[in-house]
């Protein structure tokens, strides 16, 4: 099924089938399983982030006229799409791989309610720069493989390791995994 879909068009009509993994669980897991964890079992540090914080105020400022917040499921946020494209808002390039496995999700996600969009961009407003990512049949394998695993850890009953990584630092379950 070809179907164009603009920032304003409803996807509702599209949404027949259940998204089993939340766009933030997929993004804990490329990040940290821990975090993960943690999330999947309702301790949930975000709240207190100035880094959250900041991302939202960023994701909330840019693109005003573009933005039309799109859910799945009510577990997976689009920022916007716009000429067939995904769009995601970050605060920077840092965490650029998560980046593009998250956006590559989200087009799964819709490929998977029938919508044929294979291309997505991350936009970094505050470095004025973007990436281009694009769904080819690998990577939709190592999609499907990593919602496997991401729904092992949700499932599994013990917590991972502490990842003891330098994203640590900034990560909002600091003070829960060190202390």
């Amino acid at each position: 099924m070809d179907i164009a879909i603009s920032s304003d068009q409803s996807l509702s009509n599209y949404m027949s089938q259940s998204v089993a993994v939340t766009g933030t669980e997929f993004n804990y897991y490329l990040l940290c399983k821990r975090k993960l964890w943690l999330f999947a079992h309702d301790v949930e540090m975000e709240h207190t982030s100035d880094n959250v914080l900041l991302g939202k105020l960023i994701d909330e400022e840019s693109y005003p006229r573009k933005k039309k917040e799109i859910i799945i499921d009510g577990a997976v946020k689009i920022d916007f799409i716009d000429d067939n494209t995904v769009h995601e808002v970050k605060k920077s390039n840092r965490m650029e791989e998560v980046h593009i496995g998250q956006v590559l999700y989200y087009i799964y996600c819709l490929r998977q309610k029938g919508i044929d969009i294979r291309k997505g961009v991350i936009n970094y407003p505050k470095q004025k720069r973007t990436t281009e990512v694009m769904l080819t049949p690998d990577k939709e394998c190592e999609i499907k493989d990593v919602v496997k695993k991401v729904i092992e850890i949700k499932n599994a009953e013990q917590v991972p390791d502490v990842l003891n990584s330098k994203i640590c630092k900034k990560c909002s379950y600091e003070d829960f995994c060190y202390s």
